[in-house]
């Protein structure tokens, strides 16, 4: 048995090393996967803007420009689309899209982005949940639903502001709404195929009162049951 250890050991070494060696080669040789999302290129930039649909029946919309922490922080070649749909009542979903480029590091676990402007997540009420899609073909999308409050100040008043933050990512031909899985999955093809795929990462918000949480999420699945089939290309249809 005491034998058994160093050859053990050295075992293990190896399949460390084969498995560095493999990723470094699959790196070194890899391309650059298609999105899942629509894009065009940008004048005078190796960089793409997300399309995201400016007119939907029922809203108003405006293009946003990603903040500067954001795109100072992120990859040179991270592209993006934001725009904020305001429904003939008032009610406002900032709809975000980051597309990653050659580096995996343009996106991070979102609950980051969230806590950082200050909200606080309420873990107890997050979870998956499943969005349905009649177009371009039925389906269920699994989206990330996130809980969050923080204090905030009216007319000089201090109130409670909750936030719904439903996300996912997609790729050339898949989606979901785990990060983990995301990584499982880029890891695999990257070994596998020499591909780096290029996800996006697709996040809805808005802001609501205290106690209309499930309200505000049923609108806005209205609004990802509009939208998403103008700007995502998965699943895709039979040719």
């Amino acid at each position: 048995m005491k034998g058994l250890k160093p050859i053990l050991f050295i075992t293990v070494l190896a399949l460390i090393g084969v498995t560095a060696g493999a990723i470094a080669h699959a790196k070194s040789n890899q391309k650059l996967g298609l999105p899942g999302v629509r894009t065009h290129p940008l004048a005078g930039s190796q960089n793409l803007e997300v399309l995201l649909p400016e007119d939907l029946p029922g809203y108003q919309s405006r293009r946003v420009q990603q903040a500067s922490a954001v795109t100072t922080m992120l990859p040179r070649d991270t592209s993006y689309g934001q725009r904020l749909y305001i429904a003939d009542d008032g009610f406002q979903t900032m709809v975000n899209v980051v597309l990653m480029g050659s580096s995996r590091s343009s996106i991070h676990k979102p609950q980051i982005c969230l806590t950082a402007q200050g909200w606080d997540i309420n873990d107890a009420s997050s979870h998956v949940d499943q969005v349905h899609l009649d177009k371009p073909l039925p389906y269920d999308l699994p989206v990330m639903r996130l809980i969050a409050s923080r204090e905030g100040e009216v007319d000089g008043q201090k109130v409670t502001e909750q936030g719904i933050y439903v996300y996912w990512f997609v790729d050339a031909d898949r989606f979901t709404a785990s990060h983990a899985q995301r990584m499982l999955w880029m890891a695999q093809d990257v070994l596998l195929k020499s591909e780096l795929d290029r996800w996006a990462y697709v996040s809805f918000f808005a802001v609501c009162a205290p106690g209309q949480e499930d309200a505000a999420f049923d609108r806005m699945k209205k609004l990802i049951v509009t939208s998403v089939p103008e700007f995502q290309l998965v699943p895709r249809t039979a040719k």
